[in-house]
C-alpha cells in the first residue's frame, strides 16, 4: 500500500470514529438515519451538482446497478448499527462491526475478484482481527456469567456488531468494484446512493410525523454533524480504494479502533481500558503490515 493510500484511511478511521461516537450518543434509529440522509443531501448538493452534470448522462446500466444496490445496503448498515447502539456499548458494536467487515471483505476480494496477499499481509488480517477481539472485552466477552443483565447486553452487542459487519462487507465489495473496475467518481457515488436512501427511508419517517417531528427537534444536531463527516470518511476510502487493492484497504480502515478506544471509551465510560489499549496496539501492529506488505 503505497504511502498516500494510507494517509487516506488513517484520515477516514479518525473521522468515521469521531462520527459514530455522536451517533452513539444520539441514540437514534432509523428516522435518524432519515435525518443523516436528507442533511448529506442538501449539504453536499453543490459538489453533487457539480461532479453530476458531465458525468451522470455516460452512467451505464452497471453504474446505477451499483449505485441502487449501494444504497440499499448502505441502509441495512446504519440501520443495524444504530440499533446496535441502543442496546450495548459502542466498544462491542463498534470493533465487532469493523473487524469482521473487513475479514470478509477481503476474503470476497481474493476469492473472486483475483486479488492477492503477501504473507506480511495475512499477518496484518489476523493482528486487526485480534486487535478488534481484545478491544471489544476480549475473553472476557466469552465468560460473562456475573451479571444476566450485562451477559445479555454483550450478546446483543455481538449479534448486532456481527450483523453491521456483514453489510459492511457486502458495500465494501460493491463501492470497490464501482470505483475500481467502473471507475466512477468516489464522491458521485457515495452523493447518488444517498439519494436511494432516502427514498428507502421516506416511509419510515412518514409513518408518524408527530414523533419524527419531535425526534428531529432532539437530533438535528447529531444528525449534522453525521451528514458532514460520514461522507467524508468513506470518500477517502473510496480514493484510497484507487490507489491500492481492496484486500488491503479494506482491514487498515480498522485503525478508526484505535481511536474508538481512546476518545470513545473515555467520553462514554465504558472501562476495560488496559485490554482495549492492548487491542489498539494489535490493530496498530497491523495497519502498519498492511503498509508494509
Amino acid at each position: 500500500m503505497s504511502a498516500q493510500a494510507l494517509a487516506l484511511v488513517l484520515l477516514a478511521g479518525l473521522v468515521h470514529a469521531g462520527w459514530n461516537i455522536v451517533a452513539k450518543q444520539s441514540g437514534g434509529d432509523a428516522r435518524f438515519a432519515f435525518f443523516t440522509s436528507v442533511l448529506m443531501a442538501l449539504a453536499w448538493a453543490p459538489l453533487g451538482l457539480w461532479l453530476g452534470w458531465q458525468a451522470l448522462p455516460h452512467w451505464d446500466a452497471a453504474a446505477w446497478a451499483c449505485v441502487a444496490a449501494s444504497g440499499l445496503l448502505h441502509v441495512l448498515y446504519y440501520v443495524t448499527l444504530l440499533r446496535g447502539y441502543r442496546v450495548a456499548d459502542l466498544t462491542v458494536v463498534y470493533p465487532l462491526a469493523r473487524g469482521s467487515g473487513p475479514l470478509l471483505s477481503s476474503l470476497v476480494a481474493v476469492t473472486l475478484l483475483g486479488e492477492r496477499l503477501s504473507p506480511l499481509a495475512a499477518a496484518g488480517i489476523g493482528a486487526v482481527v485480534l486487535g478488534v477481539f481484545l478491544i471489544a472485552g476480549g475473553p472476557r466477552l466469552l465468560r460473562r456469567r456475573d451479571d444476566p443483565q450485562a451477559r445479555a447486553r454483550v450478546r446483543q452487542g455481538l449479534r448486532y456488531g456481527l450483523l453491521t459487519g456483514v453489510w459492511i462487507a457486502s458495500y465494501t465489495v460493491v463501492d470497490g468494484y464501482a470505483v475500481r473496475w467502473l471507475a466512477l467518481s468516489p464522491i458521485l457515488l457515495d452523493y447518488m446512493g444517498n439519494w436511494v436512501r432516502i427514498g428507502l427511508l421516506l416511509p419510515v419517517a412518514l409513518r408518524d410525523r408527530a414523533a419524527t417531528a419531535q425526534l428531529w427537534r432532539r437530533q438535528w444536531r447529531g444528525a449534522l454533524v453525521v451528514a458532514l463527516c460520514s461522507p467524508v470518511a468513506y470518500v477517502l476510502v473510496l480514493f484510497a480504494m484507487q490507489q491500492a487493492p481492496l484486500s488491503l484497504v479494506a482491514p487498515a480502515r480498522e485503525v478508526s479502533m484505535l481511536f474508538a478506544a481512546l476518545i470513545g471509551g473515555q467520553l462514554l465510560g465504558e472501562g476495560d481500558r488496559g485490554v482495549r489499549v492492548a487491542g489498539a496496539l494489535c490493530i496498530a501492529a497491523g495497519v502498519a503490515a498492511l503498509g508494509l506488505g
